[in-house]
């Protein structure tokens, strides 16, 4: 096996639990929390951001100290943090220790990604960096499609889910502390924060509008097919399939990006998560329109954070985890913005007003023009 595919399995894994299980496994789960928690939509909202959060402060720390101690270390704290946190949604009593937990399990994401990417840069060829950046990322989509057969599975027990996501958690930490290599960069870099020109600036604008957008399925896509079709945990277990099945694709955003740019890109698949997310929520949608809706989110929204991923990296080539950081954080920020004040509309006006306004916010985040030309080899 070459380094690439070496590097690139292990953070394709790394990156399906920390985010496929840690983090939007949640939503999937929520229905059924909700019910033995007693939650509500706006406290749901508020435990989803929390998760966001999380994230926002760990993949700052993460971006630090992958250049202080390394790619290897920090992957396998990820990992680690991962399986707390489940350990903790799957005990948790009551809303606060959940919330506590959701926001620990969040984090894990921030830790991850960061290491993958100065690991990539560090051990990977040039012509194959953003490819394999590409391949990490769609992990994501893994992780959210297995998870839709686990609550097959496992309808109701929440909790038993949660605590195989957490065992598996720590069978990736060794293997990560196996297979990545101890990258770390020049010490005169450790403090110095990146000028932010108006190709970072835009980038940060761009991320942040989809970020929060996405979080009208990401944090109530369960609770969404639930009110309008009467669909069971099961159900909402093939949902999420489609929405992971899909965002494989996420893994070919490398290959789009050099085909047709990123602008184009960029613009082509916040069109396709709007449709996506107005087709899970409008009045009126049915159970196939609501599969091929989740479809469409689930892969325009992997492949829109790998645009953003190739767009920071390459914004700043001399410190990839720093680039990735930006975009992701931004991503991260508008998520936990979102998730509340989506449930708090879906509380006020209803699901129609809450998905509507959320699918012409994430169309918003196209007017930041990308400002670039990527060229893959």
């Amino acid at each position: 096996m070459t380094k690439a595919s070496s590097i690139g399995a292990t953070g394709f894994g790394l990156i399906a639990v920390c985010y496929g299980f840690a983090r939007f496994a949640f939503g999937l789960f929520l229905p059924d929390i909700d019910q033995q928690l007693s939650l509500g939509a706006t406290v749901s909202g508020v435990i989803s951001g929390g998760s966001f959060l999380g994230y926002c402060i760990a993949i700052i720390a993460s971006a630090v100290l992958t250049e202080r101690i390394g790619a290897r270390l920090v992957a396998v704290g990820a990992s680690l943090v991962a399986a707390i946190g489940m350990i903790g949604i799957a005990t948790a009593p009551n809303a606060i220790w959940l919330a506590s937990a959701v926001l620990i399990a969040g984090s894990s994401t921030g830790l991850a990604s960061p290491p993958m990417a100065a690991a990539v840069a560090a051990a990977v060829q040039k012509n194959q960096q953003n490819k394999t950046n590409a391949t990490i990322n769609a992990g994501t989509s893994v992780g959210v499609a297995l998870s839709g057969p686990i609550a097959l599975l496992m309808t109701g027990e929440w909790r038993l889910a949660f605590a195989g996501f957490a065992f598996v958690a720590v069978v990736m930490a060794m293997i990560a502390g196996f297979s990545l290599p101890a990258t770390q960069t020049k010490p005169r870099q450790h403090h110095r924060w990146p000028q932010l020109d108006g190709n970072i600036w835009r980038l940060i604008i761009a991320a942040f509008l989809m970020g929060a957008a996405s979080t009208a399925l990401w944090s109530f896509g369960g609770k969404l097919a639930t009110f309008r079709l009467g669909w069971q945990n099961s159900d909402v277990g093939i949902l999420w399939i489609a929405i992971g099945s899909a965002g494989i694709a996420g893994a070919f955003s490398g290959n789009l990006v050099a085909r047709f740019g990123l602008g184009r890109t960029h613009w082509l698949f916040l069109g396709l998560m709007s449709v996506g997310m107005f087709a899970v929520g409008f009045e009126g949608t049915s159970a196939p329109i609501t599969f091929i809706g989740g479809a469409l989110f689930g892969g325009a929204y992997v492949l829109l954070t790998g645009v953003y991923l190739i767009w920071g990296v390459n914004a700043l080539p001399d410190r990839p985890a720093t680039g990735l950081m930006i975009g992701f954080l931004m991503i991260a920020v508008g998520q936990t913005a979102g998730a509340p004040i989506f449930g708090l509309i879906m509380d006020t006006f209803g699901p129609t007003y809450a998905v509507l306004s959320f699918a012409v916010l994430g169309l918003s985040a196209g007017l930041a023009r990308t400002g670039q030309k990527v060229v893959l080899a």
